[in-house]
């Protein structure tokens, strides 16, 4: 095994698992996930059938990854966030996984502690979601995110620092150019985070 599982958890029947990755305390992986390499699932998290979680993700304790739910590769998902994939659930009439809603978690984005995500939503590359908002539309990618509704309060640069004046990261000295409402990292930049 390339992997480690603590012994308090339960990992169902078809689940691939890949290198690297370590699920902690008291945490159940469902029938039918695909988890990727060098991932790291907290104490006490969920991740229900047929969810699919790239590389490097991370999820923090308490977190429960419903069915619908794709996490891309390198998405954080803090403390105690909370998926949905049902607008409209009943308990007396189950719709079942034809009628859930899609959630999408793209590559790099970060979600903040204790927020909320509406199903049938996308949340862009490298996104930000501030802890406790509840995000109810698609977020574009870079975009900062806070609120209740959620709204944009700004952009984050690929290091997780906002970018405050201007479109140069203060702390890594990414550039990027905005057209269009959308953030696009100038070509040529180059990585001084630590990759």
């Amino acid at each position: 095994m390339s992997y480690f599982v603590h012994q308090s958890s339960y990992i169902d029947e078809n689940v691939t698992i890949r290198d690297g990755t370590k699920i902690w305390h008291f945490c159940h992986v469902q029938k039918g996930v695909k988890i990727g390499e060098r991932c790291s699932l907290g104490q006490n998290v969920n991740v229900s059938n047929d969810v699919k979680i790239g590389n490097g993700v991370k999820i923090q304790n308490n977190v429960s990854v419903y069915e619908g739910v794709v996490l891309e590769d390198y998405v954080f998902c803090g403390p105690a966030c909370v998926f949905t994939n049902d607008l409209t659930p009943r308990s007396k009439y189950p719709k079942g996984a034809e009628g859930y809603k899609k959630t999408l978690v793209k590559y790099g984005a970060s979600i903040g502690a204790n927020a909320t995500i509406v199903c049938g939503n996308t949340i862009g590359r490298w996104a930000m979601i501030a802890s406790g908002a509840v995000v109810t539309k698609d977020v574009p990618d870079y975009a900062l995110m806070a609120g209740v509704p959620a709204k944009q309060i700004g952009w984050v640069c690929e290091c997780g620092m906002p970018l405050r004046s201007g479109l140069t990261c203060k702390e890594c000295g990414r550039e990027y150019t905005l057209a269009k409402d959308k953030l696009q990292e100038k070509s040529g930049n180059q990585n001084s985070c630590g990759e």
